[in-house]
């Protein structure tokens, strides 16, 4: 497989839109850590094995233990994380498989649990890795070897 093209060559102010999307949402209440959970958890459900490989290696330099990127796709069954992140890895999960719809039972307990403010900033978290990662497996970027 090889890239399809070089959306940052081609298209260069919409990456820097889309940059500028990113950039903001480093001000937002989220942590690094939840940032990365969102990242990792859409990724998996998309497919795109670029941003796998570079949100699971930002994750362990954010300190993410291995035993919870590994489980991140089962954090339903596992008891590694709390109450909050298992409210934002469902608001993930709805909000990228949008056709399904976000549940009011999801979208009100993330409400009741992280307030509207902080339940904006997760969706627009949300909808910003599942833009990049459309980006990523539409133009099949390929993640480095090594």
């Amino acid at each position: 497989m090889e890239t399809r093209l070089k959306m940052n060559e081609l298209e260069p102010n919409a990456f820097k839109a889309m940059f500028g999307l990113s950039k903001y949402l480093e001000t937002t209440g989220l942590t690094g850590i939840q940032m990365e959970m969102i990242k990792i958890r859409a990724s998996q459900i998309n497919g795109c094995a670029y941003c796998l490989d570079m949100h699971t290696k930002d994750a362990r330099k954010l300190g993410e233990t291995e035993q919870r990127i590994y489980t991140l796709s089962a954090w339903r069954e596992a008891p590694y994380f709390s109450e909050e992140e298992r409210a934002i890895l469902a608001l993930t999960e709805e909000v990228t498989l949008i056709q399904n719809r976000v549940s009011d039972e999801t979208y009100n307990h993330a409400v009741k649990l992280l307030g509207e403010k902080y339940t904006a900033q997760v969706i627009m978290a949300i909808v910003t890795i599942n833009a990049w990662n459309r980006i990523g497996v539409s133009t099949q970027m390929i993640p480095p070897v090594g």
